[in-house]
């Protein structure tokens, strides 16, 4: 009985909602991801079925969070300044 208890934690989400990057590039999000996004402004919603949507900025997909910094992988330079000055802050604790 247990291990049908931990097969239903696992059950993977449903992606059922189509997201074009700017770059014609597509990839599958879940439906609550595809709506946060829209609500954010981040997505508009283009179809209908399947639910399909573009981003709005170019880049967008882009983004990245870490340590509470935004970067944008389309810089690779702010990348690297960001995660350099992470490494030199966690080597003075």
């Amino acid at each position: 009985m247990s291990s049908k208890k931990t097969k239903d934690k696992k059950k993977k989400k449903k992606k059922t909602a189509l997201v074009v990057c700017q770059d014609r590039r597509e990839f599958w999000t879940t439906q609550a991801q595809f709506w946060q996004w829209a609500r954010e402004g981040v997505v508009t919603k283009t179809e209908d079925n399947p639910l399909t949507g573009t981003f709005n900025r170019e880049h967008e997909e882009l983004m990245v969070l870490l340590s509470n910094t935004v970067l944008n992988l389309a810089h690779p330079n702010h990348m690297r300044e960001a995660l350099l000055s992470r490494r030199i802050g966690m080597s003075g604790k």
